[in-house]
């Protein structure tokens, strides 16, 4: 057999075991995309006729001061996510890698949260937080006896918290699963050579979790384009008080389903999925994400 012949057999049964993921993207992916690009050049309320409207809804979401308010929170809630969980799952991730009994335990209660769906969460949390009857009616915790989320100051901060809280655990895992990968030959040489647990963790540690790094902040920013079912309870549903938790999801769903406007929800909602696109490649290609060799190659 010639090698052009080995290598078109290998392309087709490559091809042929790509193809399932490829139509069910295709399907799932594709499709309601294209759909949701054609309702944002139409005019329709949710039930009736489907009217033309072109780029109007283009140029009134645009135009609108609501919208980029809402990218601004968006965009806060992005990145004060990413410097509040990043340091944090690394640290725990840190503790969890080395094995024993006491550490397996406190790595089942951390995973706990991951366990429970967003809208328990957030009734759990609107029950904790409750000014009369929260965890500011405990002995010693009278500061938090406050509507932490009525105050437009800090409600935005609470639910970052909030969403801290339930994704953390989900990072530290990642960062565990890193480290445990790392060579412990590595740690050994650096010991004989001298180096301190400083050194060993921002020489070898750091530079070792390069890609857990990566995948974790992609997860995480994109991720935080996606935070609509526990800002929706947390919140009551308006993203209030005011406008002070309304990120683009829940103005998506305000402007779709609250306000009947299809066409202008599917603006934010293209709005969404690009920018999600153009941080996931900025990410990747930052990083060299893309020329990622394996570290198990050769075993």
């Amino acid at each position: 057999m010639s090698p052009s012949t080995a290598d078109g057999r290998r392309r087709m049964t490559g091809a042929v075991m790509a193809a399932p993921a490829l139509v069910l993207f295709v399907l799932f992916g594709v499709v309601p995309l294209a759909g949701v690009l054609v309702l944002s050049l139409a005019d329709w309320d949710g039930l009736g006729p489907l009217g033309w409207a072109g780029l109007v809804n283009w140029r009134d979401v645009l135009a609108d001061g609501a919208t980029w308010d809402a990218l601004w929170l968006t965009v806060k809630v992005m990145a004060l996510s990413w410097l509040i969980q990043t340091p944090i799952a690394l640290a725990l991730g840190l503790f969890q890698a080395p094995r024993g009994r006491g550490r397996a335990f406190f790595a089942v209660l951390w995973v706990l949260p991951l366990l429970l769906s967003a809208v328990a969460i957030g009734l759990t949390w609107q029950a904790l937080l409750d000014p009369s009857f929260g965890i500011g009616s405990a002995p010693g915790l009278g500061r938090l006896a406050r509507p932490l989320l009525g105050s437009p100051e800090l409600a935005l901060y609470v639910v970052i918290f909030v969403i801290a809280w339930q994704f953390v655990p989900f990072h530290a895992l990642l960062y565990q699963a890193g480290i445990r990968q790392i060579p412990a030959t590595l740690y050994e040489a650096a010991a004989l050579d001298g180096a301190g647990r400083k050194d060993r963790f921002l020489r070898i540690t750091l530079p070792q979790l390069r890609y857990t790094i990566v995948t974790s902040s992609t997860l995480m920013l994109v991720g935080s384009l996606t935070y609509f079912d526990l800002i929706f309870v947390l919140s009551g549903g308006t993203g209030g008080p005011g406008t002070a938790t309304r990120v683009l999801p829940l103005a998506m769903y305000i402007t779709g389903f609250q306000s009947h406007d299809m066409g202008a929800a599917s603006v934010i909602a293209t709005v969404l999925v690009v920018t999600g696109l153009v941080l996931s490649l900025i990410t990747t290609r930052l990083s060299g994400f893309t020329r990622m060799d394996s570290r198990q190659e050769g075993l």
